[in-house]
This record gives C-alpha cells, sequence and structure tokens, in this order.
C-alpha cells in the first residue's frame, strides 16, 4: 500500500478520534481558516538551501508543509530553492539534494531558512555563506507585503547577516543566542518566535515546531492536529508572540 495514501487515511481517522479538544481552536486558528478560504491558490513555501545545510534543519519542515497539503483546502506547495544556480546541494552529512528552483521572493508566502556549518568556519555551511554574500544579499532584498520570512537553528545567522533580525524578537540555536543577540537580536528563549512577518526557531529539531506552528497560523488548527496525528508527533515548547 503506498505510504502516502495510507497515512491520509489514517491520521483523518485519527484527527476524527482526537476531537476538537486536542487542539484548542484560537482566534488566530480561526483567522488561518478564514484567510485559507480566501486564498485562491496553495500556500507557497520556499525552503533555502546551501552547500553545508543540516539535513534535519530542511527535511524536517519539508515533511510537515508536504503533509499539510493533505489538510488544507487549497494545497500546500512546498520546494527547496537556492540563491545559485539550480543542481545538486550537499548536506552536511553528505545527502545531495537536487534543487530545481532559485529562489523567488516574489513567488512565495513563505521563506523558511535552515542552518548548518556553525562551527565551521571554514567549511561550508552558514559562514561560507555569510562570506560569500549572495544568500545574505538575497534575504536582504526579500521583504515584502504578505511574505514570512522565517528561520530554524542557525539559519538565524543567515537573517542576523541580512539585517532582518536587528531589534526583532527572535531565537535561534542555544549555542548561537549569544552571537544573535551581540548583532542586534532581542533573544527570546522560546522554542518559536513570532514576531509577525519574521518567524524564527530553536535547535535542529525545532523545524518540526516551525512547520507545525506556520501550518496552524497559516491553514488553521485542524491543519496542525491533522499533520500531528499523521506524523505521531506533538509540538513541544513554548511559541512566543508579539502582543
Amino acid at each position: 500500500m503506498e505510504r502516502r495514501d495510507f497515512l491520509r487515511r489514517t491520521s483523518a481517522a485519527g484527527a476524527a478520534t482526537l476531537g476538537a479538544g486536542t487542539l484548542t481552536a484560537t482566534a488566530s486558528g480561526t483567522r488561518a481558516a478564514a484567510a485559507e478560504a480566501r486564498r485562491t491558490g496553495p500556500l507557497r513555501v520556499d525552503i533555502v538551501v546551501f552547500d553545508g545545510v543540516e539535513e534535519l534543519d530542511c527535511i524536517a519542515p519539508y515533511e510537515v508543509f508536504s503533509a499539510a497539503a493533505m489538510h488544507s483546502a487549497n494545497g500546500v506547495r512546498v520546494r527547496y530553492v537556492t540563491t545559485e544556480r539550480p543542481g545538486p546541494i550537499r548536506c552536511a552529512y553528505g545527502t545531495v539534494l537536487q534543487v530545481k528552483h532559485r529562489l523567488a521572493p516574489q513567488e512565495t508566502d513563505l521563506i523558511v531558512v535552515p542552518g548548518g556549518g556553525y562551527t565551521r568556519r571554514d567549511g561550508p555551511g552558514v559562514w561560507a555563506e555569510i562570506g560569500d554574500g549572495t544568500l545574505p544579499r538575497a534575504l536582504a532584498a526579500a521583504p515584502r507585503e504578505g511574505l514570512t520570512i522565517s528561520s530554524l537553528c542557525t539559519g538565524a545567522v543567515l537573517l542576523s547577516a541580512a539585517g532582518l533580525t536587528r531589534g526583532r524578537p527572535c531565537t535561534t540555536h542555544h549555542g548561537a543566542k549569544s552571537y544573535l543577540a551581540e548583532h542586534g537580536g532581542l533573544v527570546k528563549n522560546a522554542r518559536v518566535v513570532d514576531d509577525g512577518d519574521l518567524v524564527t526557531a530553536g535547535g535542529i529539531t525545532s523545524g518540526l515546531e516551525l512547520g507545525l506552528w506556520l501550518v496552524r497560523r497559516e491553514l488553521g488548527s485542524d491543519a496542525a492536529t491533522g499533520v500531528e496525528t499523521m506524523l505521531e508527533y506533538e509540538a513541544r515548547g513554548t511559541v512566543w508572540q508579539a502582543p
């Protein structure tokens, strides 16, 4: 039996059993459902990857958003993108991703920036990307109305290099929090920090929480509950939200 079809059926049944009390609908969840109803197309998600990116940093949110497509009336379009020429990207542990698309902020609703390579100043990863400058410049030029830029783990260091975290509530991997603060970020000790059009998450595994929070915010509580049931994972930690 094809895995995705099986998971779709079992997660739907599980969500019905769990009922509305498992993940209480909030005002933000209600707004998300209304926003999805108004959306004429899928939620468009671009995950930026680069040589040295941490595997789990980019794969966890990709899985969450891909699963969310099964619980959204309008669907979700999620893809890996690069600021370089499309082609193979080698991750931190040797996994190779074939990336077919370039980052196009005008054509997406949500950008996710993973981390990787923070402890390797002379290797591939965030420091090499900062040294090259292409990715930070692209991120600095990306903000526009209707676009949310997010990061997880040391992807926040790339946002910092782009000037996007200065004076903004944010978080990152515990080993990089002092760096983020020294460069103007208002660091919060939360698993996910939602400051509206800037959403950041903590360490390597927080890509699950980042994805689930944004699914709930953008697609509604039912979608998030469905994905949690499908993945057999419940989001943990605190989400800090701007007033």
